[in-house]
């Protein structure tokens, strides 16, 4: 921010009050102060909604067309282990945003289903962004926290009539979100008004629009979002490969032109074609490959911005997925569960010169990617003290510290978010474990040897209960210690004699 302020600054910092003034417009000023020997780098960071960390074509693990992404990758640190811990939009969005999982930020559960929202008073990333004198930008998908029905002290009605007060906007300048949370209509709120004018987008397929507006914000035009020398961050929150799949632009879909059995690849985990699962899968696959293959175009746009803007060195790219998508493999409709599918996410950082190009099997989690990039950007020390994550910066400039061992898996029981039910479990570089207790069901364990099970098809805890001890001692328990999980393990005493569903858990 400069030393003057348009009628839109005004308003937003008079909203934000006393804490406003004295954190985001004094780092704005501060920063012009110093000039350009402070600058800080640009952060652009773009996540597609559920895709499968498999599903690149550079990895060869799935037959998926993904030019620009193959090439982003050559230049880039590729984490093909990094996970979604909590493998459902909100949980991930409101995790990935605070550094702090469900029981830290308040959100349990998906959709705000059980009427809880983020409390106010979490400290966002951009929130330590704003406070450095960054210029933010956030188009597409939203799923943080609830659009309000109230705009400047006017009661509003109907999906169009709701938007997100500047006190809830945790430093984010500028914004094109889905109306009402609703990231299957192509209607936006906007920074300005409830709605943006009328433009429904109807003619335009939402992740080419949404990338419009991006790279308007970074070609930054007769400094309509920003002073020439204040960096920026953008988030760009793509709905697809999300359903529903039938919207995905022919010219993509045709691409994959074979049978569709070639899209099934032999992989075990994809039911039969006589099957329900087995159906769904071979009805879809198709238009969920052509809508990653988009995104690669619409990405690749981005790219060739910043390279034409002449910032490309300047600025650190992250590509990765809020989690992916079963799509009927394992029999499960899409995301939520603990098999490779669900938790596996794309997790991609480029920043020439600083960050190290080559592949790691780190372990990274949702909750590490707001103290790493933090750590990065030379921001740091704006971080509150309380954060739940672990900063991997210096793996990724080359360097090397102590590693996790495991990534959390966890699901509250929904709608309610009620704590004492659900699913918890650990992912090893070799194992995958979970144990789900559900009132009125029995108790059920899972495990998984990726190693031998690549597909996770075979569930070996009835047969491995010193792996499942052993993991659940050595990884699971200080998980919850960490995350203050109050989540109560069942006995396991079932296992010993080769069961993996127990007594089934009575409802309180």
């Amino acid at each position: 921010m400069g030393r003057s302020m348009d009628r839109r600054k005004f308003l937003k910092i008079s909203a934000l009050g006393v804490f406003g003034v004295s954190a985001g417009l004094a780092g704005k000023l501060a920063y012009a102060a110093e000039g350009r020997q402070a600058k800080k780098p640009n952060l652009v960071y773009v996540f597609p909604d559920e895709m499968r960390g498999s599903a690149m074509g550079f990895l060869g693990e799935e037959p998926v067309i993904t030019p620009n992404l193959d090439r982003f990758a050559q230049a880039s640190l590729v984490l093909p282990e990094a996970v979604s811990n909590y493998p459902v939009c909100v949980p991930y969005r409101t995790i990935m945003m605070t550094g702090k999982y469900p029981f830290g930020n308040g959100v349990l559960v998906n959709c705000f289903c059980d009427g809880r929202d983020l409390p106010k008073g979490q400290k966002w990333w951009t929130d330590v962004l704003d406070e450095k004198g960054y210029s933010i930008g956030y188009y597409g998908k939203w799923h943080i926290t609830k659009p309000m029905r109230e705009y400047k002290g006017h009661k509003l009605k109907g999906q169009e009539g709701k938007w997100l007060p500047p006190d809830r906007r945790h430093g984010i300048d500028y914004w094109r979100i889905h109306t009402t949370n609703n990231h299957l209509k192509n209607r936006y709120v906007s920074y300005d008004r409830p709605c943006v004018g009328g433009v429904k987008v109807r003619e335009v397929w939402t992740p080419e629009f949404e990338t419009d507006c991006a790279i308007d914000f970074i070609r930054n035009e007769a400094g309509k979002y920003r002073k020439e020398d204040q960096p920026f961050a953008l988030v760009l929150s793509y709905n697809p490969p999300h359903s529903p799949y039938q919207v995905v632009p022919q010219k993509y879909v045709e691409m994959y032109d074979q049978d569709v059995e070639q899209y099934c690849g032999g992989v075990a985990s994809v039911p039969g074609a006589d099957e329900r699962w087995g159906k769904y899968y071979r009805r879809n696959i198709r238009q969920y490959y052509g809508a990653i293959t988009g995104i690669d175009e619409q990405f690749g746009r981005i790219l060739d911005c910043l390279k034409e803007q002449g910032i490309e060195d300047d600025t650190i790219v992250v590509f990765t997925s809020d989690h992916g998508n079963c799509l009927g493999r394992h029999g499960h409709v899409s995301k939520n569960v603990p098999e490779d599918d669900s938790m596996r996410v794309p997790f991609i950082v480029r920043w020439p010169g600083k960050v190290k190009a080559e592949h790691d099997d780190l372990l990274i989690s949702t909750g590490d990617i707001y103290p790493t990039l933090m750590e990065l950007m030379g921001t740091a020390d704006g971080c509150p003290d309380d954060l739940e994550g672990q900063s991997w910066a210096k793996i990724f400039t080359g360097g090397e510290q102590e590693r996790p061992s495991s990534q959390l898996y966890m699901h509250v029981k929904e709608p309610e978010g009620d704590e004492r039910y659900g699913r918890r479990g650990v992912r090893t570089h070799r194992y995958t474990l979970n144990i789900e207790k559900m009132p009125g069901n029995a108790v059920e364990v899972l495990l998984y040897d990726r190693k031998s099970d690549p597909y996770q098809v075979r569930n070996i805890a009835g047969e491995r209960y010193d792996v499942v001890e052993r993991l659940i001692e050595k990884e699971l328990r200080p998980w919850q210690a960490k995350i203050r999980d109050s989540f109560v393990l069942p006995d396991l005493g079932f296992l010993k004699e080769g069961q993996v569903r127990g007594p089934v858990v009575e409802k309180a």
